[in-house]
């Protein structure tokens, strides 16, 4: 016989679930038996994986002033520097205007230098400096450790399939230049 509620005599319900990326995106668990998943459905469950871990791993960053798109302006510049401002706007696929502000903003916080372009007198380069590459070090140490944690809670076997799963993923990130 079930346990009952002491209060009403009634089974106790059972606790609420967190929703997982199946539910998020509104997909199937797994694909069948019958073969591979639909691509369209692995894109809608990856992109709100992506949409539900990304704010995670940023609402615990001790370093507030660093917005995403600075972030990312500071790791295409480590991975890919020198640069001039239109190429980091392309690189980004940001408005010119935008990345010209933002570049003043990484300028005035001391997080970049910038140099005349020796192939145009005219122009300039900008470049991760030491505290630039410095921070973008602390905050990926920072990302890291905390998906490093929620990664060890996760049981063997779903380790395993993650493990699995990188080289697609990366695949991905190298298709897309």
């Amino acid at each position: 016989m079930a346990p009952s509620d002491t209060t009403t005599g009634h089974p106790p319900e059972p606790a609420p679930e967190r929703p997982g990326p199946a539910e998020l995106s509104g997909g199937s668990a797994a694909a069948g038996p019958a073969g591979p998943a639909d691509p369209a459905e692995l894109a809608g469950r990856l992109r709100a994986v992506i949409q539900h871990l990304l704010p995670v791993l940023r609402g615990h960053s001790t370093h507030r002033d660093l917005t995403p798109s600075r972030t990312a302006a500071l790791a295409t510049l480590d991975a890919h520097g020198p640069l001039r401002v239109s190429e980091l706007a392309a690189r980004m696929n940001i408005a010119l205007s935008t990345t010209s502000r933002m570049v003043d903003l990484l300028d005035d916080r001391g997080w970049i230098a910038r140099r005349t372009d020796p192939l145009d007198q005219r122009a300039s380069l900008i470049s991760l400096n030491d505290p630039g590459r410095a921070l973008l070090r602390a905050v990926r140490r920072e990302t890291t450790g905390l998906l490093a944690e929620r990664i060890g809670r996760l049981p063997p076997d779903r380790q395993h399939l993650l493990h699995a799963a990188l080289p697609a993923l990366e695949e991905l990130v190298d298709d897309a230049g």
